[in-house]
């Protein structure tokens, strides 16, 4: 599972660094609902870090407060595994 969330989170942070740059040339861009669903799959970590570097979707509410309600909701169930995995 460390491997999946590894690959997920650098990929959704690479969409978000190339939809900036498509940005900036005014070429096709990829769609909010795309990078809200990596997101959503576990790359709440690689949007975030990706909305800070690249300073991308840091205006729009779904992102701004979005990604990181998600991130957070991520990390507490991860949480849970976790604990549940060590009780057993």
């Amino acid at each position: 599972m460390i491997y999946y969330l590894f690959v997920i989170n650098v990929i959704t942070f690479a969409a978000f660094g190339l939809d900036k740059r498509k940005a900036k040339k005014r070429k096709f861009r990829i769609r909010e609902s795309v990078l809200l669903g990596l997101a959503l799959i576990g790359g709440s970590l690689g949007a975030m870090a990706g909305m800070f570097l690249f300073h991308h979707k840091t205006r729009k509410p779904a992102f701004r407060i979005g990604i990181p309600v998600l991130f957070l909701l991520q990390g507490v169930i991860w949480i849970l595994i976790a604990g549940m995995e060590m009780g057993t």
